[in-house]
C-alpha cells in the first residue's frame, strides 16, 4: 500500500481589507479517482491527507468488496489523480453494484452502488450506552486535532 498523503491546504498569498499583501493557507480538494480491478469506479474530491485510508473505507461503505484481506494492493498516483485497487480474486458481481446507483441529495451530494438500501435495512447494531461527558470530550479532541478549518 502506498504512502501518499498530502498536506490538507496551499499556500496563499492575499490582499487584505488595508491592501497588504498576507501569507496564509486554504483548504484545497483535490480530485482522485479510484479504479478498482481496472475498472474506474467514481472520482473522489478529497482533501489528500490519507487517501489511502479514504479508498478503503469508501470500498467497504460501498460493500464494493467483502472485506479488507481480499485487496492485494493500493497505489496512489497524484500525478495522475488516480488510487488503484487491485484484489486478490477480482470482484465477480461488480458490474450488478456498478449499475444500480442511487444519487444522493444534501450538502454532500454523493451516489451509492448497489442495491445497498436493501443491505443496510439488515444490519442489526447494538445498542451503545454513551455518557453524555463523552460525546462532549470527544467534540473537544475533534476540535484540538482538527488542521485545517
Amino acid at each position: 500500500m502506498s504512502d501518499a498523503g498530502l498536506g490538507p491546504s496551499h499556500e496563499v498569498v492575499a490582499v487584505d481589507e488595508y491592501g497588504q499583501l498576507r501569507n496564509g493557507f486554504v483548504a484545497g480538494e483535490r480530485a482522485l479517482t479510484l479504479y478498482l480491478d481496472d475498472r474506474e469506479i467514481v472520482t473522489l474530491m478529497t482533501l489528500g491527507t490519507h487517501p489511502e485510508m479514504l479508498t478503503l473505507g469508501y470500498l467497504l461503505n460501498q460493500r464494493l468488496v467483502p472485506c479488507l484481506e481480499s485487496i492485494d494492493s493500493i497505489d496512489v498516483d497524484w500525478d495522475k489523480a488516480a488510487v488503484r485497487v487491485e484484489t486478490f480474486e477480482r470482484i465477480t458481481d461488480l458490474d450488478d453494484k456498478l449499475k444500480h446507483r442511487t444519487v444522493t441529495t444534501g450538502c454532500g451530494q454523493g451516489t451509492v452502488f448497489g442495491r445497498i438500501g436493501e443491505q443496510i435495512e439488515k444490519i442489526r447494531v447494538a445498542q451503545p450506552q454513551v455518557p453524555q461527558s463523552l460525546i462532549y470530550r470527544l467534540l473537544n479532541c475533534i476540535s484540538d486535532q482538527n488542521e485545517v478549518y
